[in-house]
């Protein structure tokens, strides 16, 4: 057998490269797919009305920096009520300054 013949009768291994490429090709498809969908969907919190800034002086000559809509006055007394706590601010004075 000449070395002609035995190079026209091995098998040659392509068709197992080719899947591997489509396999790859699949991947990055799906990868490019996922991150293209990451940034087309958003979602962002409301914007929340706050009020005007105000400055609080406590009778202990503290000041507490917070919005109108946040102050809350029940009964006689003065509150803060932010989003996790509740402050107790009778007594203080309100001062209607644009604080930073």
């Amino acid at each position: 057998m000449s070395r002609s013949e035995r190079l026209a009768n091995q098998h040659k291994p392509y068709y197992k490269m080719w899947s591997l490429y489509i396999l790859a090709g699949f991947i990055v498809l799906i990868l490019s797919l996922y991150f293209y969908s990451k940034t087309l969907i958003r979602i962002e919190a409301p914007k929340q009305v706050l009020g005007e800034k105000v400055i609080i002086t406590l009778p202990a000559g503290k000041k507490v920096y917070t919005y109108e809509n946040l102050i809350i006055e029940e009964e006689g007394k003065l509150f803060y009520k932010g989003e996790r706590n509740t402050l107790n601010l009778t007594g203080g004075q309100i001062v209607y300054e644009n604080w930073e």
